[in-house]
């Protein structure tokens, strides 16, 4: 078994709407209270992690891992245009003292799929000036908090979007003309939501049309020189989600055509900074025709996804040899209601990194999603891809056995690997 760097990141990860609760001034939250909204039940106080931080923190540093990925959300700082609140901030920053007080390492997202409900009446990504709006936002959060934070991840996921398009998961035809006429319906109500105009009130994801991309594009350079400008030793990055794309035979033109539009692009943006994020978490599998479904397996994600583990250390080694720079693995998990089956995934998972480091990988860390039993956007609170299971209406913490068990190999920085009597 290859030995993982002794400054190795070992954690876990969340995101602000879906633990935080009450995320009012936020896009999706307006977006949940449409009528037919697409989403299994509304976040509402989610996990309520906005005060029971302390305690998620806490139990994470007690299990052995070293690291915390959270996000700031932005609607949270500055509710409208141009409002900048202190309070909030401040809230953040009791984050990452509490992180520090752990010896925890923070992981700051800037931004975590949702945006202010200002930004998206006025367009989202869309509009002309969004990268300049995010760069003011950024070296705000970062003028007060740069001092206790070295680790910045700009954007998680922007290319879901293109995901979306690139592996045909958006309909064609006439059921998108149905679709599209029942998200023309829902987008009506949502601008009125956010006190906008239907036609330019937009979510901020996923990003589909061209200018809005490249507006993302756009804001993530400038948030990096802007992070840069401020803390020139801070590690700066985004996380891009990547699925294992693989070919069976007569497949590899229509796999390399999903890299090419939903991947690499992203990754070539990468090769500026100081890693390349990987979100990785099961493979997709590609025939002359298209996608090849995956055959039927007990172990499969509650998702629908296909149990495959060796995805990650495929991915790992992709990232970091397109682009050059570490990569950080900062999301890869399993949704399941069987814990052992979290631990069999996760072990194998870190075994492939293990293998790709020895095969000359540079990785910085894995961060493991998530922290905690959480609202999964469209699917409500049925995808338990937590290490803590969250009681939903006390609220109480349970840790799992795979948080002692990740917390175990974290402590003895992979050597326990293979085995489960590593579990706390």
């Amino acid at each position: 078994m290859t030995t993982f760097p002794d400054d190795f990141l070992w954690g876990a990860a969340t995101a602000g709407h879906q633990i935080e609760g009450n995320n009012v001034r936020a896009d999706i939250w307006a977006m949940e209270h449409v009528t037919d909204a697409p989403f299994a039940e509304p976040s509402g106080d989610a996990c309520d992690s906005y005060h029971r931080y302390a305690e998620d923190i806490r139990l994470l540093a007690e299990s052995g891992l070293n690291t915390y990925r959270f996000s700031i959300e932005w609607s949270r700082i500055e509710p409208e245009r141009g409002l900048f609140s202190r309070a909030e901030l401040e809230h953040y920053r009791r984050m990452v003292r509490s992180c520090l007080a752990h010896d925890v390492t923070p992981v700051v997202t800037l931004n975590h799929f949702t945006v202010p409900a200002w930004f998206a009446r006025e367009g989202a990504w869309a509009q002309p000036d969004a990268a300049d709006l995010f760069e003011r936002y950024v070296r705000f959060v970062v003028t007060e908090l740069h001092t206790e934070v070295s680790w910045w991840i700009t954007f998680n996921e922007p290319n879901a979007g293109a995901l979306l398009l690139a592996t045909g998961a958006l309909p064609l035809g006439a059921a998108a003309d149905d679709l599209a006429a029942g998200q023309r319906k829902m987008m009506a109500e949502f601008a009125v939501r956010v006190g906008g105009t239907p036609g330019v009130a937009s979510m901020a994801i996923p990003v589909l049309a061209p200018a809005a991309m490249e507006n993302v594009f756009t804001a993530h350079r400038r948030a990096r020189a802007a992070i840069k400008s401020i803390s020139p030793a801070a590690r700066v990055g985004w996380s891009i989600a990547v699925h294992d794309f693989q070919a069976a035979d007569g497949g590899e033109e229509r796999r390399d055509a999903v890299l090419a539009q939903a991947v690499h692009p992203f990754w070539e943006l990468s090769r500026e900074d100081d890693f390349v994020g990987v979100q990785t978490y099961t493979r997709e599998v590609y025939g002359p025709e298209g996608r090849i479904p995956a055959e039927p397996d007990d172990n499969a994600f509650l998702t629908g996804w296909e149990y495959y583990p060796a995805a990650l250390g495929h991915t790992v080694q992709q990232a970091s040899a397109y682009t050059g720079v570490p990569a950080l693995v900062t999301e890869n998990g399993i949704a399941t209601a069987d814990d052992k089956a979290r631990i069999r995934y996760t072990s194998a998972a870190l075994e492939g990194v293990a293998d790709a480091i020895g095969s000359g990988a540079k990785v910085l860390g894995y961060i493991h999603w998530t922290l905690l039993d959480n609202w999964e956007w469209h699917s409500g609170f049925a995808m338990t891809f937590g290490l803590i299971a969250v009681d939903r209406d006390t609220f109480a913490r349970t840790p799992k056995p795979s948080l002692g068990w990740l917390g175990g190999v974290a402590l003895g920085n992979g050597a326990a690997l293979g085995s489960e009597t590593s579990a706390r």
